[in-house]
């Protein structure tokens, strides 16, 4: 770090109080600073100047006119964000210390895409579990933009997914994997006994994909692009495996899987993988860790399981 950089980081804790944190977060979960005030239990005038040090400290303006009120300026979204990792780290630690008081041995809290479920996922947490056998290891599964939301706001220590260019700067991304896609029916379905299915063929059918933003989403948007179709209508949005299979089990419906989730429930007979080729490919997904949040000993050796090196 930079000599000047360490000068000013060092000024701006000797000057930073928890307050002025406390009062940003909650000017953002309300809206106001009249409000955020209130929730403190202190003034408005107050909480003005308690804005204005901390505007002093780091040297920027956090917050401009708007009509009656105020919002916040580039500098203070930045600070913001800032401010919410640092809950989010806060949270952890008393979640850590929590579980220590109570005679655990902590937490490891992963967030995960569908495709490393079976394989990946599946032998880091068996690794962890016979390393630290008395850990809580919590497990969301969810798409990758949200995933990363979860990290940013330290609900998660680790993400297995994608994360998109713009948002790097902040995490470690680790790849681990390709994934390849498969589109499915129910075992029922007209099209299951096809020996080859055009992509086009499958718009009089009703859809169900991944939620807007995911970048399964993004593939399968590119894709209906490429014929010049409109997305199917009577689309249904989840990120639910179970609700997924139990769709396409009960109707006609279309579904796009990772080849990984589907081979195991069509090893069972449990749906039809269709003969249908997706033109457009999905990048590798891999470990995120943000870069400014280091990890607990337990989570360093699962994100090591991950890649193998354990």
């Amino acid at each position: 770090m930079p000599e000047t950089t360490q000068l000013l980081v060092s000024q701006i804790l000797n000057r930073l109080r928890m307050r002025q944190v406390a009062l940003l977060l909650s000017f953002a979960d309300h809206g106001t600073l009249r409000r955020a005030a209130a929730e403190l239990g202190m003034s408005q005038p107050a909480a003005t100047k308690m804005i204005q040090e901390l505007e002093s400290a780091l040297g920027q303006r956090l917050f401009e006119r708007d009509g009656r009120g105020q919002k916040m300026t580039q500098a203070g979204e930045k600070v913001l964000g800032f401010f919410q990792g640092m809950r989010g780290s806060l949270e952890s630690m008393v979640r850590e210390l929590d579980e220590l008081q109570l005679g655990s041995s902590g937490r490891v809290s992963v967030g995960c895409i569908m495709a490393p479920l079976p394989t990946l996922l599946n032998q880091a947490i068996i690794a962890l579990n016979k390393t630290y056998p008395l850990i809580t290891i919590h497990v969301t599964l969810d798409t990758s933009d949200r995933l990363v939301e979860m990290l940013k706001d330290g609900s998660i220590d680790i993400a297995v997914g994608r994360v998109a260019p713009e948002h790097r700067a902040d995490f470690i991304f680790q790849p681990l994997e390709n994934e390849t896609l498969s589109v499915v029916v129910g075992v029922d379905h007209p099209l299951s006994t096809k020996k080859h299915v055009p992509f086009d063929s499958l718009l009089e059918y009703s859809w169900i994909l991944q939620p807007s933003g995911s970048p399964m989403r993004e593939v399968l948007e590119q894709e209906f692009r490429a014929i010049h179709a409109p997305l199917p209508r009577g689309l249904v949005e989840t990120a639910s495996i179970l609700t997924t299979m139990r769709l396409i089990a009960d109707t006609t419906m279309i579904a796009v899987i990772p080849l990984s989730i589907a081979d195991i429930y069509a090893r069972h007979n449990l749906l039809c993988i269709l003969p249908c080729h997706i033109k457009h490919k999905m990048g590798a997904f891999g470990s995120i860790i943000r870069k400014d949040r280091p990890l607990p000993e337990a989570a360093r050796y699962f994100l090591s399981g991950l890649h193998n090196t354990v």
